[in-house]
């Protein structure tokens, strides 16, 4: 927390968004929206698959831990970012910082090993359903990214935050990440430097590896079947899932594998806007739109609230 001159930073002053004053109404009911019903719709699937019968199944328990990762992470974004187009000066605090961080990155790592959890068991399902609950764990396959996720996200957490910081205290960005902190330190950051990127390129291509062998595997099978229904029916238990992956982790692969020269912290925002804000309020909606049961279980849930609230 000491600077190199001995004296105590307290607090951050975020860039934001932008710096066009006209700019900052619009965009505050935008992102306003957007956080809303990212919030309902990830919070309204936890409830519904906790609360009906039939969606009590290991593809909806895996559901139900992304609604709950995506409404982590937005959240430990949004509120600040939203408070910050009405404040006169974008503070935040060296303690909420490092938290905001530390919770970012738990939800992030965690979101990333779900989603290919997600991808091993619609292998499971479709290429060995007669011992699915033999191979299968639910428990353990998402105990597994929420441990490991905490332990790396103190790793970072605690690494740049026990780091001397200059008297600059100007973060680029609109949120605390790691990158934008690490160009305040005065200390040497390629020791940390060198962690993140070990981690970030093992995290994104394990988690991707997964999630690609399992989908060719199942594409293998599904090709093997003789049944038309066979497959259509494999294919649209995949497609949703298909759906946010591609869009989760093309917008990380975009972030993270820039040409050096291209790479920009303005590139990092409108990135960071779309996988922070925008995919956990897609996410919910495209489970609901594309899925079925969501829909019929939506439709009865609804029915019995008017039952009881006529």
């Amino acid at each position: 927390m000491e600077t190199e001159n001995g004296t105590v930073l307290s607090e951050f002053i975020l860039t934001g968004i932008t710096d066009h004053p006209e700019l900052q109404a619009p965009l505050f009911g935008l992102f306003l929206v957007i956080y809303v019903t990212s919030v309902v719709g990830n919070l309204g699937m936890v409830i519904l698959t906790k609360v009906d019968p039939r969606l009590q199944t290991p593809m909806y328990f895996f559901l139900r831990h992304l609604a709950l990762t995506d409404l982590g992470y937005s959240t430990a974004v949004g509120p600040k970012m939203l408070m910050n187009f009405v404040v006169d000066q974008n503070t935040i605090s060296y303690y909420m910082c490092a938290t905001q961080l530390a919770l970012f990155i738990v939800f992030i790592i965690s979101e990333l090993f779900i989603l290919a959890a997600m991808s091993y068991d619609r292998y499971v399902a479709i290429c060995h359903p007669l011992l699915y609950t033999v191979i299968m764990s639910q428990r353990v396959l998402v105990a597994i990214p929420y441990l490991y996720s905490t332990f790396i996200s103190l790793l970072v957490t605690v690494n740049i935050f026990n780091s001397s910081f200059c008297g600059y205290s100007v973060i680029s960005h609109f949120y605390c990440d790691s990158l934008p902190i690490l160009s305040l330190l005065c200390s040497n950051t390629h020791e940390i430097e060198l962690i993140i990127l070990v981690l970030s390129g093992f995290n994104l291509i394990f988690s991707l590896l997964i999630v690609l062998v399992s989908y060719l595997l199942i594409l293998a099978a599904i090709l093997r079947m003789s049944s038309a229904e066979g497959r259509h029916k494999a294919f649209s238990t995949c497609g949703s899932h298909l759906t946010v992956v591609t869009v989760f982790y093309g917008t990380l692969i975009f972030m993270y594998v820039q040409p050096e020269s291209s790479h920009s912290f303005d590139t990092d925002k409108v990135a960071s806007i779309f996988y922070t804000l925008v995919i956990p309020m897609l996410n919910p909606l495209i489970y609901s739109l594309r899925n079925k049961d969501v829909k019929y279980a939506l439709q009865r849930t609804w029915k019995k609230l008017c039952n009881i609230f006529p």
